[in-house]
């Protein structure tokens, strides 16, 4: 290749990554607009939930989340605080962004009222709320305390908590690193190498997501959003060390940067290939998932492997072509020095230690480790991971959290979210028997479409033939919870479908309200076997069932899918075996100290099914990277010096660089938990413990002292398993 060009077309590869970048950079901030915290928008179709928010409008008209404002005064409210809250619901019945609001509800008890106002369709909830928020502050009495919670007020606080996404949590990563890698080497250059590659590969990949999301081909959440950013900066970076060392490598070997270039990207173009290859497959496994907010993080964090192995081996290379040596000051690299040695009694350092560790006693050392690893895992008995009550996603403070408290204080604690049962009207009567007779139900309401004027008929008390089932109904007598129109027409209940709304006697984010549906749908489909039940608690229902039946699906996937591609990138059936046994033990090892310290130090409630799902499927994916890593350069050794002393040059040449490549992705990891989100803070905790595992034990001891042991058989069928390749 001509000089003119060894010039230009690294120039052209990094003005076209500044152009992306440039591009792309503006997006971090519009990520938000299309990204959706609507719990049942990532349901199944399948899921009658999913199934009754589709027919609601059929019902009546159109409408957003129901927030419900709650007020209290201990010892009773006075005609004062009534009648303060009475304007109170006129000035929020006259917002543009609120669809209709109920009269005031007095509690029984005389100390607190409820309003329910349904917010419009097209209402931004975040914002509407904290404008709603502000009304009710500036309405309160003295002495009195004011709250707004329910759906909308829940939401709410979950978008507030998201806020840090875009910058906090990617300052805190990016910051993480830049110190990591300047500890490890001490250059002041390289590290703003490697994070500009990192940084520019997210630019482009926040790029494509959102003009995909915008033409609804993917879907964005907080969760989706946050673990894109972590994932890319990741994996860039790790991607770009084990470049790095490649290249810092050929520039001993190479006078010419080119061709020391030439040198490294033939040297860790196959395992950098092979880990993203790895990660991206393993990512693209949750679109087997029935859970669209599973399914979601598939395509997206592909994109953003995609474009992480992009970066690393184009942008990268040609960042420290055009620097060369000047690149690792003031540790620049000779051409024609020594390179390290790694073995043998010559050797010097901690890896050449950990070396003869392993091949000394290599028995004792697999064995204590699988043992150690294995009690570790012990603490997955006591893995609680079927779901959180919404109320308890946000960590810290939660007014929707304190104020569906008060609420449960006094009145029933589903009141403003009841649950929907969609049935046959003409077996009105005896749904409605049915739904009140299911213990956990507070009262039912009834609204029927066809009515020959067109209007919603509705039953606020009474059955068709007159005899009381309503109770308190859906948020108390006359109330228009949920969205309902409030019309009274001529019920017209002989054809068509009705819609039952049951106030539920326990939060609606609560276990014994879910056991009310799980009951409610029992008794209703004894009744009309094609009736359907929704609503915010049946909701959070189908999505942990949907996340638990995930679980047991895509794990199996995973393992397969990563099993095979380590089978054709080695060209063996047993190290592969031995690389994936040796991560599913780590990865039980991470959860079980995870469930440990979620019960008995932070005392969290619970996890939601996603946490062992995501940790798996990231520490699986993650954690055999570093085994491709390790591997490959093993093998690589193998056929020049033999299969034994390939395992300790491999382990010697790669130890510093995966060793750092981990602690770089565990910090990165740990960033989530910046996010007061609990899963997100548990995924946090599980994949930076689990990578710190699998890098300092499970790579650096368990898997040499196994391939130690194994010999050759390690490498069967493969040539390397034959006589010749002796140990």
């Amino acid at each position: 290749m001509s000089r003119f060009l060894r010039i230009v077309l690294p120039a052209v590869v990094i003005v076209a990554w500044l152009a992306v970048a440039s591009v792309g950079g503006p997006y971090f901030g519009k990520i938000a607009e299309v990204s959706t915290n609507d719990q049942t928008s990532f349901l199944p179709a399948s899921a009658d939930a999913t199934k009754v928010q589709e027919r609601a409008s059929e019902f009546r008209q159109a409408s957003g989340a129901p927030a419900i404002v709650v007020l209290d005064r201990a010892g009773g409210l006075t005609r004062t605080d009534l009648a303060a809250a009475d304007r109170l619901a006129d000035a929020l019945g006259d917002r543009d962004d609120v669809q209709g609001v109920s009269p005031v509800i007095p509690s029984e008890d005389g100390d607190a009222v409820e309003i329910v106002a349904t917010l419009t369709q097209t209402a931004e909830t975040g914002d509407a709320v904290a404008a709603i928020r502000a009304d009710v502050e500036d309405a309160l009495p003295t002495g009195v305390r004011g709250f707004v919670t329910g759906p909308a007020g829940f939401t709410a606080d979950l978008t507030a908590a998201f806020a840090g996404i875009d910058g906090l949590l990617l300052g805190v990563a990016l910051a993480a690193v830049f110190v990591i890698l300047i500890v490890v080497y001490r250059s002041p250059l390289l590290p703003v190498l490697v994070l500009s590659t990192a940084s520019f590969a997210l630019c482009a990949s926040i790029l494509v997501v959102w003009w995909l999301a915008k033409a609804d081909l993917v879907t964005v959440n907080g969760q989706v959003q946050g673990i894109l950013s972590i994932l890319v900066i990741g994996a860039a970076t790790d991607y770009a060390l084990l470049y790095t060392a490649r290249y810092r490598e050929a520039l001993r070997d190479h006078r010419s940067g080119w061709d020391a270039t030439k040198a490294a990207l033939r040297g860790s173009l196959e395992p950098i290939l092979a880990s993203g290859g790895t990660v991206i497959v393993g990512v693209l496994c949750l679109l087997f998932s029935d859970l669209n907010s599973n399914k979601a993080l598939g395509p997206v964090a592909a994109i953003g492997i995609a474009f992480s192995l992009l970066a690393a081996l184009t942008l990268l290379p040609a960042l420290l072509l055009a620097f060369r040596r000047a690149a690792f000051w003031p540790l620049r690299p000779a051409y024609g020095s020594a390179h390290p040695v790694v073995t043998g009694p010559d050797a010097k350092g901690l890896w050449a230690s950990v070396g003869r560790l392993v091949a000394r006693r290599s028995r004792v050392v697999w064995v204590v480790c699988t043992v150690g690893l294995l009690a570790m895992g012990a603490g997955l008995s006591g893995l609680r991971a079927d779901g959180v009550p919404q109320s308890d996603l946000v960590i810290g403070a939660s007014q929707a959290r304190d104020g569906q408290d008060v609420l449960a204080d006094h009145f029933p604690g589903g009141s403003g979210s009841p649950a929907q049962v969609i049935g046959r009207a003409d077996s009105l009567d005896e749904l409605v028997r049915a739904v009140r007779e299911v213990d956990g139900v507070d009262g039912v309401v009834a609204a029927a479409k066809d009515s020959p004027s067109g209007t919603v008929a509705v039953t606020d008390g009474s059955d068709a033939d007159g005899s009381d089932t309503a109770g308190s109904g859906a948020g108390g007598p006359g109330a228009r919870a949920g969205g309902g129109s409030g019309a009274t027409a001529e019920p017209t209940l002989s054809r068509g479908d009705v819609l039952l709304e049951a106030t539920l006697a326990d939060p609606a984010d609560s276990a014994a309200a879910e056991q009310t549906v799980r009951d409610l749908r029992t008794a209703v489909e004894r009744v009309d076997p094609d009736a359907i039940v929704g609503g915010v608690t049946a909701t959070a229902l189908d999505t942990n069932d949907t996340g638990i039946r995930d679980r047991s699906v895509i794990i199996p996937i995973v393992l397969a899918v990563i099993l095979l591609i380590l089978m054709l990138l080695l060209r063996s059936i047993v190290a592969p075996l031995v690389l994936i046994g040796s991560v599913i033990v780590s990865f039980a090892a991470a959860l079980g100290v995870g469930a440990l310290v979620f019960d008995h130090v932070f005392h969290f409630p619970g996890a939601d099914p996603s946490v062992p799902l995501y940790s798996f499927v990231f520490l699986v994916a993650l954690g055999v990277d570093y085994n491709i890593f390790l591997m490959t350069r093993v093998r690589e050794e193998a056929l020049r010096h033999g299969p034994r002393e390939g395992v300790l040059r491999g382990l010697g040449v790669t130890g510093g660089v995966i060793t750092s490549a981990g602690i770089v992705l565990a910090a990165t990891f740990a960033a989530l938990g910046v996010i007061p989100i609990l899963f997100l803070v548990q995924i946090a905790f599980v994949v930076a413990f689990g990578v710190l595992l699998d890098t300092v034990v499970v790579r650096s001891l368990l898997v040499p002292a196994l391939a130690l042991e194994l010999g050759r058989r390690a490498w069967w069928p493969s040539r390397l398993s034959r006589p010749a390749h002796h140990m």
